[in-house]
């Protein structure tokens, strides 16, 4: 199936035409670039290991880097983690910055998606557009910083390289004037004894 580019002439689109048209991209196994809880991000099918693979390329990232993985429901978690410390959604509850955290025993993902010792990171997401195309998908969604490797993350849309918006297939129109400040989430590793190892804040 083709995938179609979008360009869109007017500044604010429709919330719902904004998510048929990712979901268009997403089940044909193309690229969005959309805004997450955090910075904007290049996402995809994080069950297909093509997709992901496209991820890489564009962003001329090595495949030993992994992604992050986004997810709407905490029993999205329980799908694609083997053995999940339930520990874990008490300490998600409280934290006051989006957060992601880094699992043991990934299952159900692309396999390029998931690390050499078997973990993967995963990031339980408020933000309602994410919320929405995720639940709407009914799968998780890739999530990596708009970024060629190496470069610094843009925190706003205008700031995002040419070169990232060229190479994906669908352009959010969604918060592209939105110049909030944001951040990239703080980054956990939880332990076998129910405490976390901040890797960054």
């Amino acid at each position: 199936m083709r995938i179609y580019k979008y360009f869109c002439t007017f500044s604010t689109m429709n919330f719902d035409i904004d998510i048929d048209r990712s979901l268009a991209v997403l089940q044909s196994g193309g690229l969005i670039l959309y805004p997450t809880d955090t910075i904007w991000g290049i996402g995809c099918d994080a069950t297909d290991p093509q997709a992901v693979a496209k991820v890489y390329s564009l962003k001329q990232r090595e495949a030993a880097k992994s992604l992050i993985v986004l997810v709407a429901d905490k029993r999205d978690i329980l799908k694609y983690t083997s053995q999940p410390d339930l520990r874990i959604f008490d300490f998600l509850d409280i934290v006051k910055k989006p957060t992601t955290v880094i699992y043991e025993g990934a299952i159900g993902l692309a396999p390029n998606l998931i690390n050499a010792d078997g973990t993967i990171a995963i990031r339980l997401v408020d933000d309602p557009f994410c919320r929405h195309l995720i639940k709407r998908f009914r799968k998780p969604l890739v999530s990596t910083s708009a970024n060629i490797s190496g470069e610094p993350a843009p925190p706003f849309y205008k700031e995002i390289d040419p070169r990232i918006k060229q190479g994906v297939d669908y352009i959010v129109e969604h918060r592209r004037d939105d110049e909030t400040p944001r951040e990239p989430s703080a980054i956990v590793k939880w332990n076998a004894d129910g405490t976390p190892t901040v890797i960054r804040s």
